[in-house]
């Protein structure tokens, strides 16, 4: 007997979210990265000493990683909120002028590819089944169960980014002196060229230019912070 194909890979909403949030991941672990390597290179560049690169390594980690974590929660929060507010709206709608709203799902699911008189069919029959979460489906592209969640965009952003953080942290202050600042940059250049990658291919773009903007960034970042220690370190300050 022939199975039918299996088909694992995830589709609609729940394939969108789970990209953003490894996006979101992504990003915040490279901000992590080079936030951190720019600060601890650049009192690497004013000051050998291990104690001061750690309090400045582990005060600059916990400073962006709580400040990430806010402002994906308050960003999160908002979107949270607009999404209650939309289905609130539409459920109203649906209350006041279920015609009208009958219509207008008709009209979006022929807008889809449907002939007139298989999208009225399949409008009366998701709006008899459920009428709220097939208008926020189709016409809002939300899922009445699968809001957003701000605990959760805080607490990937809190996670991605003291991960990130880590690596330079750890870097600048178990090798010896002489070694610091060349093991600092040659990790921290080697971990922006896997974020770089990975990130372009989860937005299905070219590898290399990912790769390289973000090689470059990092690599500018750590110069011009360390030559900034460096002079202040000269100077006395």
């Amino acid at each position: 007997m022939t199975r039918a194909p299996e088909h694992d890979e995830p589709h609609g909403n729940g394939l969108g979210a789970r990209l953003n949030w490894l996006r979101a991941a992504v990003l915040g672990a490279n901000d992590g990265v080079v936030s951190t390597a720019g600060l601890v290179v650049g009192v690497a560049g004013a000051t050998d000493d291990r104690g001061a690169l750690l309090t400045a390594g582990l005060a600059g980690l916990l400073a962006g990683s709580l400040s990430m974590a806010a402002g994906e929660y308050v960003s999160v929060s908002t979107q949270r909120d607009s999404e209650k507010a939309a289905l609130a709206t539409e459920k109203r709608e649906l209350q006041e002028t279920p015609e009208a709203e009958l219509a207008e799902l008709t009209g979006l699911l022929e807008g889809k590819g449907l002939s007139r008189e298989v999208a009225r069919e399949a409008a009366v029959q998701l709006t008899e089944r459920d009428a709220l979460r097939a208008h926020a489906e189709v016409e809002l592209g939300i899922d009445p169960d699968d809001l957003t969640n701000p605990w959760h965009a805080a607490g990937a952003s809190f996670l991605a980014f003291t991960v990130g953080a880590l690596l330079p942290l750890l870097a600048i202050v178990l090798p010896p002196v002489t070694a610091r600042v060349p093991v600092t940059v040659l990790s921290v250049l080697a971990v922006l060229a896997v974020t770089g990658w990975w990130s372009a291919r989860l937005g299905a773009a070219a590898a290399g230019p990912a790769v390289l903007r973000n090689m470059g960034g990092g690599a500018v970042a750590m110069a011009v912070t360390y030559g900034a220690g460096h002079l202040l370190g000269a100077a006395g300050v």
